[in-house]
């Protein structure tokens, strides 16, 4: 299916997220590159339409299997960088070493903004698997991630 247009597009900001395959394989090989410890980075672009421009990894500064926390200079670094382009930070990855790709407790209680979009990388199985949520208040909705124009 191709991308979309339009009011669709709108749509899709607030209910996902679209990327392309390159910044999927960015992301889990990021990740994958940091195991045992968790892989973290962000994800900027599009805030109207959720649509990815640039996947930024980062440096867990926890140095941890079991939490990720982003090193404030990067993230800072990160930020300006994007809004140098026009850009908008739309959220935040990250792997699960052990599980589902599903927020932890955890990550609940520390996510920072409920407009971002936090996408899971998780190892659990031979093969990684990718989800993307909202987490507001402490709830958690999962969200349509479009890749190349396939939804997963």
């Amino acid at each position: 299916m191709a991308a979309s247009t339009g009011g669709e597009d709108r749509a899709l900001g607030l209910t996902g997220l679209r990327l392309e395959q390159r910044h999927l394989d960015l992301m889990v090989a990021h990740c994958l590159s940091c195991y045992p410890e968790e892989g973290c980075g962000l994800i900027s672009g599009d805030p109207l339409t959720g649509a990815v421009t640039n996947v930024h990894p980062l440096r867990n500064a926890a140095r941890s299997a079991r939490i990720y926390t982003l090193d404030p200079r990067e993230h800072l670094d990160v930020d300006l960088q994007a809004e140098a382009r026009g850009d908008t930070i739309l959220g935040v990855f990250h792997s699960h070493t052990h599980t589902e790709p599903y927020p932890s407790p955890t990550d609940v209680r520390q996510a920072p903004d409920p407009t971002w979009h936090y996408v899971l990388v998780g190892f659990r199985h031979e093969v990684p698997s990718v989800r993307s949520f909202h987490i507001e208040g402490g709830n958690i909705s999962e969200e349509t991630l479009v890749v190349l124009g396939n939804r997963i």
